[in-house]
């Protein structure tokens, strides 16, 4: 029998994002309820080595990052629903949400913390190599190629950006694009050309990736030629792919505003949404930074911000009794 799930602050998504808006929320005494999806823990728990985050002197594991989260979350009194969401109402308070299981979660307030995928190629050992010389972000795995040959697979902005981030630590990048153009904006193509560490195969696509899933990892990267059709290959340490990410925004289309890439619109600088009371956090409205530290900190942001939307309401409802 289905269960109704009642709270002052429900939270959608069990990310650094949401994971730290249920730890500020709790302590503000909002009693929140963390329903987890489908990959608790976001995506860090598919992270190996986290090197970036403050705090930790050494490397640290990615699952055991967000396992001390939620540890947190708990111990201050948030409350984790293993569930996936598949129906929202947005016409609250309260908001309400319909899991896969049946149940109903309602929330005074709601925080989107359903995060975003990073678009993956599929081409054979893409999967088995991840975290062995195929990352989807420079930002957070570059470091460990310092003085190493990699390569960005992409041609948008995302790729552009992730190249020339990669030259702060490699003196050999090489952009694999599948056109003979990039789509990215003509300042940074601009950048990218004028970067001596920087080169472009055009009209190559990835056939395969290669090398010693046992010992060195990524070796080889296997291209086929997108107007001949003639295999080529590159060595390389690393690779990174860079065509984009993919928000999970699908339950909120037509219901809140989303951007043309698909990520949930908040007013500059805020996590609050066109809708008085609901607030999105983390990559899901961060198409720019998309750190485990960033979405943390808009996790904070919206928790603040749902605790003061919170008292001003009910301090409002209270005047309004007073008078009656």
């Amino acid at each position: 029998m289905a269960t109704t799930h009642t709270t002052r602050m429900l939270i959608i998504g069990s990310g650094p994002a949401g994971l730290s808006a249920a730890i500020y929320g709790a302590r503000a005494g909002m009693e929140p309820i963390v329903v987890q999806g489908l990959q608790p823990g976001g995506q860090l728990t598919i992270t190996t080595d986290v090197e970036n985050y403050p705090g930790f002197r050494d490397v640290i594991q990615g699952p055991w990052l967000m396992q001390e989260m939620q540890a947190q979350a708990e111990h201050v009194g948030t409350r984790m629903l293993w569930d996936t969401i598949t129906e929202v109402s947005l016409e609250g308070p309260p908001f309400r949400a319909i899991g896969d299981s049946g149940d109903i979660y309602e929330g005074d307030v709601l925080v989107i913390a359903t995060g975003a995928q990073a678009k993956w190629l599929g081409a054979p050992g893409e999967v088995e190599f991840s975290g062995k010389g195929v990352s989807a972000c420079a930002t957070c795995d570059g470091f460990f190629y310092r003085g190493k040959k990699v390569v960005v697979i992409g041609g948008g902005n995302t790729a552009v950006e992730e190249a020339l981030y990669l030259t702060n630590h490699s003196h050999d990048v090489t952009v694999i694009h599948r056109r003979d153009s990039f789509r990215a904006e003509k300042i940074l193509q601009d950048r990218l050309f004028a970067h001596p560490n920087v080169k472009v195969l055009w009209n190559k696509a990835v056939s395969r990736f290669s090398g010693d899933l046992a010992g060195g990892g990524l070796q080889t990267v296997e291209l086929v030629d997108t107007v001949t059709g003639e295999a080529s290959s590159i060595d390389t340490d690393g690779a990174f792919v860079a065509i984009g990410h993919a928000p999970a925004t699908e339950l909120f289309k037509g219901k809140l505003e989303l951007d043309d890439s698909g990520y949930i619109v908040v007013k500059p600088g805020t996590p609050k949404t066109a809708i008085p009371g609901v607030f999105a956090c983390g990559d899901v409205m961060d198409h720019t930074y998309r750190q485990a530290v960033t979405a943390a900190g808009t996790g904070c942001m919206a928790a603040l911000d749902a605790e003061r939307f919170l008292a001003e309401h009910e301090f409002a409802a209270a005047q309004a009794e007073a008078v009656v």
